[in-house]
């Protein structure tokens, strides 16, 4: 047999199961941090949809995480929100002992849990301030929440999966910004981490990087339309992305579709070249 027919009769994931399937999250638990708004919300829900019972954490908009716990039980799935402050390993040790009296056990975890430096107050906040909350949050709380996952997973037989979130920027040097700086060596530090941790813990857990371009959250919302219309004049795409655009991403790298994945950064652009 040639290569070409070799490859013509290559089973699906799954051991030829459908492509719907694979793609499913169904009887799966998640668990996404920093779900009381915009990408995390639209992970937890997109999960939910997939099937998967969700566990969302927040740290200060209580409302918020419980709007989008209400939006996951409406899909039919179970749905905790916890307050957790991913810094702090207290807090991440709690949130572990409530996942595991709740649930029983976590398939998946996704890190998405980040410190706002560009709207509202936080605007004012000195360069290096900016860094320390990003330092703190991102890459601090990334790095506990993983350890925590994987301490989780690793008493399963099924193992599982954790997603962190990184920037697109990261791979090409970002912008000509003093936050592009900062967001990097942060980001930059979450990609690095990952990587590392996926070969740590391979084959049983997967480890794998979001990678976010221009994305309509709170801070695209408060741009002037000039700019906004300058930065999609530059996507190859033509727009900025979408919360569920990360969602749906999140999805698949979860699943069992993306089984042969790990240590990689999936960059949901547009096609954008930074």
């Amino acid at each position: 047999m040639s290569k070409h027919q070799q490859n013509e009769v290559l089973p699906a994931p799954g051991g030829g199961a459908d492509a719907a399937s694979v793609l499913s999250l169904d009887g799966k638990v998640a668990v996404v941090t920093g779900a009381s708004s915009g990408i995390g919300r639209a992970i937890a829900l997109a999960y939910a949809a997939a099937g998967a019972d969700v566990a969302l954490t927040y740290r200060t908009n209580r409302r918020g995480a419980d709007e989008t716990a209400d939006g996951a039980r409406a899909a039919g799935r179970r749905a905790e929100s916890i307050r957790a402050d991913v810094a702090e390993q207290a807090d991440v040790d709690a949130l572990a002992d409530v996942l595991r009296r709740t649930f029983g056990r976590v398939d998946v975890w996704v890190n998405n849990a980040g410190a706002d430096i560009l709207t509202g107050d936080a605007v004012r906040l000195s360069r290096i301030e900016k860094l320390d909350r990003l330092l703190t949050v991102d890459l601090h709380g990334t790095v506990l929440a993983s350890w925590k996952a994987v301490e989780l997973m690793e008493r399963q037989a099924s193992g599982g999966v954790i997603l962190n979130m990184s920037w697109d920027h990261v791979l090409g040097g970002g912008m000509k910004s003093d936050y592009a700086q900062v967001f990097c060596a942060a980001k930059g530090g979450v990609y690095a981490f990952s990587r590392a941790l996926a070969h740590s813990v391979a084959p049983r857990i997967r480890v794998n990087v979001l990678g976010p371009g221009w994305i309509e959250t709170a801070y695209g919302n408060t741009l002037d339309p000039a700019v906004k219309q300058r930065i999609s004049a530059r996507i190859p795409l033509g727009r900025w992305g979408t919360p569920e655009d990360i969602a749906y991403a999140a999805v698949y790298l979860a699943s069992d579709g993306a089984a042969y994945v790990t240590g990689q950064m999936l960059m949901i652009n547009g096609g954008g070249v930074v």
